[in-house]
């Protein structure tokens, strides 16, 4: 077998990058490898999810109201135990569990980081075999080490990230995370069982003709939104279209192929649900830190996501984020549609 040395497994890159910092303790790259054990486990439960029990519901609902998949409960189990027993992590909020889950041992009481993750975004779609995935988030810890982490570590703003990224289970196995210096994508090469450096230095078109949204709730979206969507829908190729809908209904699936190719994903507020679906924490705040590390950008209607400072665990947010053109016409239909509404 020919092994190609020019590409650089997650782990052989996370230390390069950590070569270029003499300062550098390893820890943030510690645990992003961390992250990427789990995800290969929960990787290997996915693809052989047909063949085992694990498909289905598992009898109870999360905090969100939600009916809890198997699978999401396996996927939560590995990220939770994996991050446990490392050595870099003090504590880790859930989209699954209702509360902060603090690590309170010698080790990680003195981590200077803590995690918050969806474990198994777009598990609806588990049992009909179509692409989901993980969204991870890092932060430093505002609380004094040596001593367990606190809620006020969790409860930051999502421009305080050190690193966020996503894995998406699909025709590959995908993980793709950012930091300050950018976005990097890696494949999980079976052969070896690694992630490999697939695609370096990701870069979010700034226009595209891709967008995402649920029409089902057309009618429950405010003007503007709905104002541009129907724009959306007559664009031809005088004024750069014409646009593609796509939705799968997996989050990680939708940004991923928007973020490569170029596109805007949407979840807007609707009548009955005015801040949306979708968390701050766990899923708008780590693909907005990624987007706008790749030159795309990411708001919620009103204001940068990054800038809004959470109030809670499992707070939801209006969502649109994408290629940096798309947004900009995006934010010209939903500020005149915000002072028609103040007039």
């Amino acid at each position: 077998m020919n092994i190609n040395r020019n590409i650089l497994t997650l782990d052989e890159f996370t230390i390069q990058q950590m070569r270029e910092f003499p300062a550098a303790t390893g820890e943030l790259s510690s645990l992003l490898r961390d992250l990427g054990l789990a995800a290969k486990r929960v990787n290997v439960e996915v693809n052989k999810a047909g063949l085992v029990d694990i498909l289905g519901d598992y009898g109870t609902t999360n905090i969100q109201g939600e009916e809890v998949k198997k699978l999401d409960i396996y996927a939560n189990d590995q990220f939770v135990g994996v991050l446990k027993h490392g050595i870099s992590c003090a504590g880790i909020a859930s989209e699954e569990l209702d509360d902060i889950v603090v690590f309170d041992d010698p080790v990680s009481n003195n981590s200077k980081y803590i995690c918050m993750f969806d474990p198994l975004d777009g598990s609806g779609n588990i049992d009909v075999n179509i692409s989901i995935g993980t969204i991870f988030s890092i932060y430093r810890r505002v609380s004094q080490l040596g001593k367990p982490c606190t809620k006020e570590d969790f409860l930051q703003p999502g421009n305080k990230q050190v690193a966020a990224g996503y894995v998406i289970y699909g025709s590959s196995t995908m993980l793709v995370y950012a930091t300050k210096r950018g976005v990097n994508g890696f494949t999980l090469d079976q052969q070896i069982g690694e992630f490999s450096l697939s695609h370096p230095d990701i870069q979010c078109p700034d226009d595209g003709k891709l967008y995402s949204v649920n029409h089902g709730n057309f009618f429950q979206y405010d003007e503007g939104v709905k104002q541009y969507i129907t724009a959306c829908q007559k664009k031809t190729k005088l004024d750069g279209g014409p646009y593609t809908q796509r939705y799968i209904g997996s989050m990680v699936a939708d940004v991923h192929r928007n973020l490569l190719k170029g596109g805007i994903f949407t979840y807007p507020g609707t009548t009955d649900k005015p801040k949306g679906k979708l968390r701050l924490l766990y899923e708008c705040n780590p693909f907005a830190f990624i987007v706008e590390k790749a030159g795309g950008r990411a708001t919620d209607g009103k204001i940068r996501i990054l800038d809004i400072p959470p109030t809670e665990l499992h707070e939801r947010t209006p969502f649109f984020i994408g290629s940096k053109n798309m947004m900009d016409e995006l934010d010209t239909y939903l500020v005149k549609d915000n002072a028609s509404k103040k007039a």
